[in-house]
């Protein structure tokens, strides 16, 4: 178990020991696969005398619930009096030094057999990530990050390819507003600049995995409306280590608990992005 005093005027025990937070890290690293595994067990696979979809949604609603619960009782034993904040437990304990987590980013695709999902886990201090990990059970890599040290893949320490791209080379990714019918009509308009702003758009169905391709270089502009913080809390620290710009529409300093807007991307691709964003939204 780990004691933390991770930044000014949230005091926890100790000073902190970037060693204790790596060692921590490894232990998260293990965790996930563990849940990983779990989940590729039920991957595409119907419940047995299952004969509609309702029987396949609540084989997936167990493995969502089961996989927090095993992250849950991984985590917390980690850092002292760390809190939680699962997608579907909620919150519990404090919320100041907080485990976040979504336990299956992409739950739509798991349920269609699209393995295109991913596990999210972030120690979040006053407000701000300081370890995250983001974890693809279909093909077992890994995105990790600690505060002050770097984003890694697969365990390697690693920059976004290409960190002077602009815009015209620039590859986009997005999440559609399918929760969100006030900005459908602004999320379209805007889809349609961006489409000829760069070489094209994609969307997986997961924000865990696109903000931490992004903190890669892999797609270098996102944006998405109405995010959760348990969507992008373990990215939001691979794209501050790696020089990935986070911003609201209006340019400003992206609140993961408070803006409903996040326009994401390597420098020079960020400016424009922004550009279209705040021109096509009215938030």
């Amino acid at each position: 178990m780990t004691n933390f005093a991770l930044s000014p005027g949230v005091v926890f025990n100790t000073m902190p020991r970037m060693d204790a937070l790596s060692d921590t890290l490894t232990e998260c690293i293990d965790l996930v696969r563990k849940v990983g595994a779990f989940q590729l067990q039920h991957f595409r696979k119907m419940p047995e005398n299952a004969e509609d979809m309702k029987a396949v949604r609540e084989t997936v609603s167990f493995v969502d619930v089961e996989s927090e619960k095993m992250l849950s009782d991984g985590l917390l034993p980690l850092v002292e009096n760390a809190g939680f904040y699962g997608e579907e437990s909620g919150k519990s304990g404090s919320q100041e030094l907080v485990w976040i987590v979504d336990p299956l980013d992409g739950t739509t695709n798991y349920l269609s057999g699209l393995d295109q999902f991913s596990i999210s886990v972030a120690l979040v201090n006053d407000g701000r990530p300081v370890l995250g990990v983001v974890y693809k059970p279909s093909t077992g890599e890994v995105y990790s990050s600690v505060q002050g040290q770097g984003a890694c893949y697969n365990g390697a320490l690693t920059r976004p390819v290409h960190p002077g791209i602009e815009a015209k080379d620039a590859l986009f990714s997005t999440g559609f507003p399918y929760r969100s019918a006030d900005v459908a009509e602004q999320f379209f308009k805007a889809a349609a600049e961006v489409l000829t702003l760069g070489r094209g758009i994609r969307r997986s169905a997961s924000a865990a995995l696109d903000v931490a391709n992004l903190s890669m270089g892999w797609h270098q502009g996102f944006w998405e409306t109405d995010l959760q913080p348990y969507d992008i809390a373990a990215g939001m620290l691979m794209m501050e280590e790696n020089g990935v710009l986070v911003t609201n529409q209006n340019g400003e300093p992206y609140d993961m608990f408070n803006d409903r807007l996040m326009v994401a991307g390597l420098p020079k691709v960020h400016a424009e992005l922004l550009k279209v964003i705040a021109k096509n939204y009215e938030l």
